[in-house]
């Protein structure tokens, strides 16, 4: 190591002994003002561009499993209804029921609908078969068509509750007859009922 310190001070000192180094201007340091008055940094304004945050609909591929159903011409249950007293205007409407389901094939059929004053209760039955279709979710529905003045409509289901947030808008009941005791109501009529 000492070796090499040596080799490298003699080299730096044929290094400035082969040079010609002459001054050929005089120089002078520049002068420095030095005040005690306070200073104030600049102050710069930066534009930048406007943002606005929000959302916007892209159409994006999203995995899905879904099951197909298609539209076919099928018998569907019709009632007309004529209400008594004087003659109300009537509008065919059809009464939809539906569950969404998952693990196994289900069937929903409406089995019977009451009537009391201007209230119609559609009562329904929601039955798993045995046919199983995984994770897959799937709904099923039943229909009657009804010729009637405007009337309010409350469904009911026979059933266990399948766990869908979409199956929230039914209420789900044990049995027919526990729903007939709990509305305790004497001239409900019963005008349709699934032979």
């Amino acid at each position: 190591m000492m070796i090499k310190k040596i080799t490298l001070a003699f080299l730096t000192i044929m290094f400035f002994n082969s040079c010609d180094v002459n001054k050929t201007k005089e120089g002078e340091l520049p002068e420095v003002d030095i005040t005690t008055e306070e200073g104030e940094l600049p102050e710069y304004e930066v534009n930048w561009a406007d943002v606005n945050v929000g959302t916007t609909t892209k159409t994006v591929e999203v995995p899905k499993v879904v099951i197909v159903t298609e539209e076919e011409e099928v018998e569907v249950p019709y009632i007309d209804v004529d209400m008594p007293g004087p003659d109300e205007e009537k509008e065919e409407r059809t009464i939809v029921v539906q569950a969404e389901v998952e693990n196994k094939e289900h069937e929903i059929n409406i089995k019977e609908i009451w009537a009391t004053g201007n209230n119609l209760y559609v009562i329904s039955e929601l039955e798993a078969t045995e046919q199983e279709i995984g994770d897959k979710k799937m709904r099923v529905s039943d229909q009657v068509t009804i010729n009637a003045p405007e009337l309010n409509v409350r469904h009911y289901i026979v059933g266990e509750k399948p766990n869908r947030v979409f199956n929230d808008q039914y209420t789900y009941i044990n049995d027919i007859p526990t729903l007939r005791d709990r509305l305790d109501d004497k001239n409900i009529k019963v005008i349709y009922s699934q032979s």
